[in-house]
């Protein structure tokens, strides 16, 4: 079976040490694929440099709306640059995050509709990070009309908020909550689905899977997703690993 990694960060420090042993690992487990998207600036080059030595990492730039102190003004215009080199995969990690108190909901939106303005410019598909914001950023991409499509990131919203995120071109990720049998909301949500809306991601190296909790989170986990993946909606994990894959090549246009 092949697996599509959709949101990896196997760029970040977590990873400096043993990279090249869980790339290994993960290609033995099946991930032919690993998307792996930038959070800011200072990342972007080796994630350049890293995508470029693994050909089956692929990346994708852009600012991460938690790293809001990071940021700076020029750093768009590097992005801009950056996509008319590379014409990467996506534009992201981007996105509002209403989790986090304190964090400027204002800079956190003028940072996202210039990210999303950016996509439609190159016309690239955005991989989105969306907690506790899921109305505000469908409202914004409506009213920006924006046309590429993409991933939502950790899909934790609502039935009705998936049907307008599906409305609107993008595929929902899931990946080690559906593990949790404690994730009711979210397992009954990927059970109910229509199969051609979802992708599998780890987000490694967060997120891990219930039968590595309290670890670090690692791609060759992806088939432990599958696997909860199939026992919730009761169909065969080689037809889910399939689907799940052909969603992601569509999306992301592989």
């Amino acid at each position: 079976m092949e697996l599509i990694d959709t949101h990896c960060h196997i760029d970040v420090e977590d990873f400096a040490a043993d990279r090249a042993q869980v790339l290994a690992r993960a290609r033995a487990a099946g991930v032919v694929r690993q998307v792996v998207p930038a959070i800011h600036q200072p990342g972007w080059e080796f994630l350049r440099a890293l995508c470029r030595w693994e050909a089956d990492l692929l990346p994708a730039f852009g600012m991460h709306p938690i790293y809001l102190d990071v940021h700076r003004p020029e750093h768009l215009v590097e992005l801009r640059a950056l996509l008319a080199e590379e014409r990467p995969l996506a534009v992201g990690e981007i996105g509002l995050d209403y989790f986090i108190e304190g964090l400027d909901r204002a800079a956190q939106q003028a940072l996202f509709e210039a990210q999303l303005r950016l996509a439609e410019e190159f016309a690239l598909p955005v991989l989105l990070h969306v907690r506790k914001a899921h109305d505000q950023v469908l409202a914004t991409l409506r009213r920006l009309k924006f046309s590429q499509g993409g991933i939502a990131h950790a899909f934790s919203g609502s039935a009705q908020q998936a049907e307008q995120y599906l409305d609107l071109g993008f595929k929902l990720g899931f990946g080690g909550t559906l593990t949790y049998e404690r994730s009711s909301r979210i397992r009954a949500l990927a059970a109910d689905l229509p199969l051609e809306a979802i992708v599998l991601e780890t987000d490694a190296p967060d997120i891990v899977t219930a039968a590595h909790r309290g670890e670090r989170n690692s791609p060759e986990y992806l088939p432990e997703v599958l696997a909860a993946l199939a026992a919730v909606r009761g169909e065969e994990a080689a037809v889910l690993a399939a689907a799940t894959t052909a969603n992601a090549r569509s999306v992301l246009r592989l």
